[in-house]
């Protein structure tokens, strides 16, 4: 399979590679980026997050990709950032099956915009690419973040699609839903 890669004004979404693995953990498995992820990971549950994303590129031709920053700056070009991209479904209780789109980038990433391109740029490979019609995103109701950049895109929350699983969120105990179809996408 070749390696898959998408690049943006500012950014590079490609395929992992061994060495991306250490860099990535530093920098995005810490409190405050793991706070609605379940956590800080130890080395049983990064082990399992990496062989997940690898799965998905060899089932479905997509995965949640390594995200870079690409800039005039030698020294900053290249930087790991986190990750964004596609995989299936596959929370116990969710729309299983269903696109996902899904990001997760270091704190010192937040607030440059760097989440819409990524996200913008995986949509359209969702729609263009991968023959989606529809492509869903899921957080917790307090990741305000997460679910305003879901509306920056265009995505629509979807309470039909709501679910219960306290995996990230034990509080409430509830994963939201938003998604956005091929049509409303239209190539933003």
């Amino acid at each position: 399979m070749a390696e898959f890669r998408i690049e943006t004004d500012r950014l590079i979404l490609r395929d992992w590679h061994d060495e991306d693995w250490p860099r990535f953990w530093e920098v995005t498995n810490t409190p405050e980026v793991m706070r609605w992820l379940g956590g800080v990971a130890n080395a049983e549950k990064r082990r399992g997050a990496e062989e997940r994303l690898r799965s998905y590129r060899r089932q479905y031709g997509h995965t949640f990709w390594v995200c870079e920053r690409k800039s005039d700056d030698e020294h900053l070009s290249g930087e790991l950032l986190g990750f964004c991209g596609l995989k299936r479904c596959n929370q116990a209780g969710g729309p299983i099956g269903m696109m996902e789109i899904g990001w997760r980038l270091r704190e010192d990433a937040w607030g440059h915009g760097y989440a819409k391109d990524a996200a913008a740029a995986s949509l359209a490979a969702g729609f263009e690419r991968f023959g989606a019609d529809e492509i869903i995103a899921l957080t917790v109701e307090a990741n305000a973040a997460s679910w305003g950049l879901m509306i920056r895109l265009g995505m629509r929350r979807r309470e039909d699609l709501d679910f219960d699983n306290d995996e990230f969120d034990p509080d409430t105990g509830r994963i939201i839903v938003y998604s956005i179809s091929c049509e409303e996408w239209g190539g933003k």
